[in-house]
C-alpha cells in the first residue's frame, strides 16, 4: 500500500478535533446576573443576536450563542486550524511517502529458508514535514515544528525497532544446486508481520512530545490540536503496517555442503540479504 494519504489523515485529525465539542468564546456567560432582555439583548442590533453558525463536520468549533460575533469568532478558529490540520497533515503524509519509497530493509542473515534480523535505514521524516508544513508566520513555524520534531524523533525510534523474526522467506534455499545462491526475493509478508515496538507513535506518546516541543501551557486548544493530529497519525500507521507488504529483500549466501557429485544440493548457510529501495509497497 502507498504511504496513508492526506485526505485520510487529514479526515481522521479533524474528526477527532469536532469530538472534543469546543465551545467558543470559552469564556463566555451569557446575561450573567441581569434579565435576557437587559444589558447583553440590548448592546446588539436585531439582525446580530441570531445568526446561522457553522456545524459539523464543516465547523471545527461550536459557537456559544448564535451572536454574530461569536459566529464570526468560531468560523475564524475553524479556518485558521483547518488549515493548519489540512496542511501539516498532508506534510506529514508527503514525508511518509518520501520515506517510503526510498526505504530499506538491510543486514537480513539468512541461513536456508529462514531469515531473520536486519535494519531498516530511510531518510528521516522531521526535515521532510518541515519542509512543506504550514511556516508563513513565526507562530505556524513553532506548531510544526513542534508536531515535525515529535513524528520525526518517534518514527525513528520505531523504524529502529523493526527486524525479521524468522520468517520463512527462501523456500528454494533448502536445497540449492550450486555453490552460491542466486540473488533470490523473499515471499512477501505485511510489515505487520515484522518485529517492531510502536509504542514511540502512540497518540499519547506523540501527543506528550508535541506539547514539550510546543513548550507553551497557554496555548489555546493546543492539546486538543496534538491529539487529533497524533490520533490521525496513529490510526494510519495502523492501516498501513496491516496492508503495506514486505518485498524485494533480496537473499544471497554460499552452500557449504556442495560437493557435487556426492552432495548435489545443499542448504544455505550465513547468507545475507537486503531490500532494494522501493520494496514497501
Amino acid at each position: 500500500m502507498p504511504a496513508p494519504q492526506a485526505s485520510m489523515m487529514k479526515q481522521l485529525a479533524r474528526t477527532k478535533f469536532i469530538s472534543f465539542g469546543i465551545v467558543v468564546p470559552t469564556d463566555f456567560k451569557a446575561n450573567a446576573g441581569v434579565s435576557p432582555s437587559a444589558h447583553y439583548s440590548k448592546a446588539f442590533k436585531q439582525s446580530e443576536l441570531a445568526v446561522v453558525p457553522g456545524v459539523p463536520p464543516q465547523a471545527l468549533f461550536l459557537a456559544a450563542t448564535p451572536n454574530k460575533y461569536q459566529v464570526d469568532t468560531q468560523k475564524k478558529l475553524t479556518q485558521q486550524y483547518g488549515d493548519f490540520i489540512d496542511g501539516v497533515t498532508a506534510a506529514i503524509c508527503s514525508a511518509w511517502g518520501t520515506w517510503q519509497s526510498t526505504a530499506v530493509l538491510t543486514g537480513v542473515i539468512v541461513n536456508a529458508v529462514t531469515a531473520a534480523g536486519g535494519t531498516v535505514v530511510g531518510p528521516p521524516l522531521t526535515p521532510l514535514i518541515l519542509a512543506e508544513a504550514p511556516n508563513t508566520t513565526p507562530m505556524l513555524l513553532k506548531y510544526s515544528a513542534a508536531v515535525a520534531n515529535a513524528v520525526g524523533t518517534g518514527w525513528l525510534t520505531y523504524q529502529s525497532t523493526i527486524m525479521v523474526a524468522g520468517m520463512p522467506w527462501y523456500p528454494a534455499f533448502a536445497a540449492v544446486p550450486s555453490p552460491v545462491a542466486p540473488p533470490s526475493p523473499n515471499i512477501p509478508c505485511p510489515v505487520a508481520a515484522l518485529t517492531q515496538v510502536s509504542a514511540s507513535i502512540s497518540t499519547n506518546a506523540l501527543k506528550g512530545q508535541m506539547i514539550g516541543n510546543l513548550g507553551d501551557p497557554t496555548a489555546p486548544f493546543h492539546k486538543e490540536l496534538f491529539e487529533s493530529i497524533s490520533f490521525a497519525f496513529e490510526q494510519c500507521y495502523n492501516v498501513w503496517q496491516a496492508s503495506t507488504m514486505v518485498t524485494n529483500v533480496l537473499g544471497t549466501g554460499p552452500v557449504p555442503v556442495f560437493a557435487p557429485p556426492y552432495v548435489p544440493v545443499g542448504p544455505v548457510v550465513g547468507g545475507v540479504a537486503n531490500m532494494t529501495p522501493g520494496g514497501f509497497v
